[in-house]
């Protein structure tokens, strides 16, 4: 199959899947948010107390071992790391808080919009401004390096965190935290969980989703590949929200949504910002470390601790809108991912000066 189809049907599935959640049992405009859901996991853990956010999500650990069972038949796994793994754990952070102002991650502001909620087009807009400012630290030199060969067991370690979760995620142990009340509270079946999040999984990893890397590669090289895919979710949402009456436009008494346009815009805009540094979203991002990339774990582990610092010290976004101190952990994240961003690009340029000063391998000597 041409990977164009591949891609159009692997998001269509993806958009009927997510809705197909909501009608199940999962949160309205919420099938599948890898932000919210990471979120939750979070908080089951006990890594944040914020009770109506707080359950193992099948989803996540089917997404998780869904893609790492996919690269290891098509022999994609690969163990790699080394990459300034500190730097993405900041990231990862970082872009969770942005991302918990906002409510929801790329996909979710798609399936927001798909089922009516007017409030996402702000967030869409800072996602692409943020995605916009990243890519020009990227054309200036902007890079973490590149992740090297590692040990195959130290790959392994990612993965083999969630088959332990995959028994808790199916069993729901007393000891585990779980929402009594609100959207922690609202999930679908188990096992419907954990297949949508199987197939998602390895719809994923086989198209390397992500809409942050597909507005990125537009904006640089004019490539749509990507895009497509996530149109394909957008459409195939909206059309099953309409058939089952789950489509209701507006901008108020949106499901887990505020109307906050301001912040809506700005917490999008530090995720977009995050994203094309860390080399792609949340999706992205868990799949790459379900194949193997320790530095693409590092990113998500930044977001599970972002994700219990928003929740213990009042940083996220409730329906009711955006805390202070979420705003100025919106506005402190641009800043802080702006100015190392600037220092990364100084440096490299200060390196390739000194590469030529003295006629070393690639320079100009």
């Amino acid at each position: 199959m041409r990977s164009e189809n591949k891609i159009l049907l692997a998001g269509a599935a993806i958009g009927l899947v997510a809705v197909g959640l909501v009608k199940a049992g999962n949160p309205p405009n919420m099938g599948y948010c890898i932000a919210c859901f990471l979120r939750d996991l979070t908080g089951s853990l006990g890594l944040h107390r914020a009770a109506p956010v707080q359950y193992l999500r099948p989803e996540i650990v089917g997404l998780v071992l869904g893609a790492f069972v996919t690269s290891l038949v098509t022999r994609e796994f690969r163990s790699v790391g080394g990459a300034a793994p500190l730097a993405r754990f900041l990231i990862g952070l970082l872009s969770m808080w942005g991302m918990l102002v906002f409510l929801g991650c790329p996909l979710r502001t798609l399936l927001r919009l798909a089922g009516g909620d007017l409030n996402a087009l702000a967030g869409l807009a800072g996602l692409v401004a943020g995605v916009g400012l990243g890519t020009l630290y990227l054309r200036q030199g902007f890079s973490l390096g590149r992740s090297v060969p590692q040990d195959r067991p130290s790959g392994l370690v990612f993965p083999g965190l969630f088959v332990v979760l995959l028994p808790m995620a199916l069993l729901q142990p007393a000891f585990l935290f779980a929402s009594k009340q609100g959207p922690g509270s609202l999930h679908a079946p188990t096992w419907l969980s954990l297949a949508a999040g199987l197939l998602l999984g390895a719809l994923a990893q086989r198209t390397r989703l992500c809409l942050a890397g597909g507005l990125r590669d537009f904006i640089l090289f004019r490539d749509t590949y990507l895009l497509r895919g996530f149109g394909a979710i957008f459409l195939a949402a909206l059309a099953a929200n309409l058939v089952l009456g789950l489509f209701k436009p507006g901008f108020v008494n949106q499901p887990v949504a505020h109307t906050q346009t301001v912040w809506n815009f700005l917490g999008m805009a530090l995720a977009g910002l995050g994203f094309v540094l860390m080399g792609g979203c949340p999706l992205r991002q868990l799949v790459a470390a379900a194949e193997g990339n320790s530095d693409a774990a590092a990113a998500v582990l930044g977001m599970v601790f972002g994700a219990a610092l928003a929740h213990n010290f009042g940083l996220a976004a409730g329906p009711a809108g955006v805390p202070p101190a979420g705003g100025v952990a919106v506005v402190a994240g641009l800043v802080v991912l702006a100015g190392y961003a600037a220092a990364n690009v100084a440096a490299a340029r200060a390196e390739r000066l000194r590469r030529q000063a003295h006629g070393a391998p690639g320079g100009s000597g």
